[in-house]
């Protein structure tokens, strides 16, 4: 909600797109002064070790991969945060296309 506001506020006033959105002009002024989370802070330098060893890869590896690369790096983090990371950024693994099988 806060983040409409703010990409917003350029056309509207702060006012009445907090009125539209339901929240209070304080608590988005707030919103914007508080800092990023840990959590947020770790997904930023993580998405980075991962758009390395993505391209490094030649944009082939999938979660599967990259995980195994960052355990080797010693980088701990599931591979459900690596799939989670991956799909927000927009990447993902190339899968190979299966053989065709025929029969004569």
């Amino acid at each position: 909600m806060h983040r409409f506001v703010d990409e917003e506020k350029a056309h509207y006033p702060i006012r009445m797109l907090c009125r539209v959105v339901d929240v209070s002009p304080s608590g988005y002024y707030a919103w914007r002064q508080r800092t990023a989370s840990l959590r947020q802070r770790t997904d930023e330098e993580l998405m980075a070790q991962i758009q390395e060893i993505w391209h490094a890869s030649r944009e082939t590896y999938g979660a599967p991969r990259i995980h195994a690369e960052l355990c080797r790096k010693g980088i701990a983090c599931s591979r459900k945060r690596v799939v989670r990371l991956m799909r927000a950024a927009g990447i993902a693994g190339v899968h190979r296309r299966r053989s065709v099988g025929t029969t004569k």
